[in-house]
């Protein structure tokens, strides 16, 4: 399961030419943290191409409770089904941070696609790749337990938009713990007692919308289900007094 897209990007892996010439067709966007770039069940066509910032994509389920597909950032286009197909839109496409954007028209993206064989097959890699990571998705709320979702989220997380830092990876994206809780399907509850079991273990520290993973290595084992390395030396911090 992914919550990015493909590690090149939709405008990285464009020529400077096609990239231009996309951007020519559109307009600018900002968007404030919190704000709604996209709407669920719309019947808006425009595709957003996304200069700087980021963004989640997320879906409302039979519950009303709200699941995180995906987190999009710079380089990245968003809407591009709505646009392909032309049918109601798929998700929900919310800023996490002050977000900068192209906004091009439905049309104008398909044309831009017909006119380029080349970002066609991109635009095709990208929906298959999503497909893929929706059925990974399914599997894994199926048979992996809240503690298991959770370490694999924070790994790609650390991965993907972590920075090093002295004694670990801090990830300083914008998802507070109902966010993380819904970006695995889980309850807030249970990836509270989640992250505080990765604490206690010495995997992670946290702080207010800030997550250090100090053992990399532990917390891929606890992705895959295997639990702790064998041998590993204790990393708990000291009892306070």
């Amino acid at each position: 399961m992914s919550l990015f897209g493909q590690h090149r990007s939709f405008l990285d892996a464009l020529t400077a030419q096609d990239r231009r010439a996309l951007l020519a067709e559109g307009a600018p966007r900002s968007y404030r943290p919190g704000e709604v770039m996209i709407r669920e069940r719309d019947t808006t066509t425009y595709v957003l191409a996304l200069l700087s910032g980021w963004a989640v994509v997320s879906v409302e389920t039979e519950r009303a409770a709200r699941l995180i597909l995906a987190v999009r950032g710079a380089g990245e286009v968003v809407g591009d089904l709505a646009a392909v197909d032309q049918g109601p839109r798929s998700a929900t496409v919310t800023a996490l941070s002050r977000v900068d954007a192209v906004s091009v028209s439905g049309g104008r993206f398909r044309g831009f696609l017909a006119a380029r064989p080349h970002a066609t097959s991109l635009i095709m890699r990208q929906l298959s790749a999503r497909l893929r990571s929706a059925d990974s998705e399914r599997r894994s709320l199926a048979s992996a337990t809240v503690l298991q979702r959770l370490a694999a989220r924070l790994a790609e997380l650390a991965e993907r938009a972590g920075r090093k830092e002295d004694g670990g990876t801090v990830v300083e994206l914008p998802l507070p713990q109902h966010d993380l809780a819904a970006a695995i399907g889980a309850t807030r509850e249970a990836v509270a007692k989640a992250l505080r079991q990765l604490r206690e273990d010495g995997v992670v520290r946290t702080a207010n919308r800030r997550v250090t993973v100090v053992d990399m290595r532990a917390l891929f084992h606890l992705a895959q289900g295997r639990g702790l390395p064998v041998g590993r030396p204790s990393r708990k911090p000291p009892p306070t007094v």
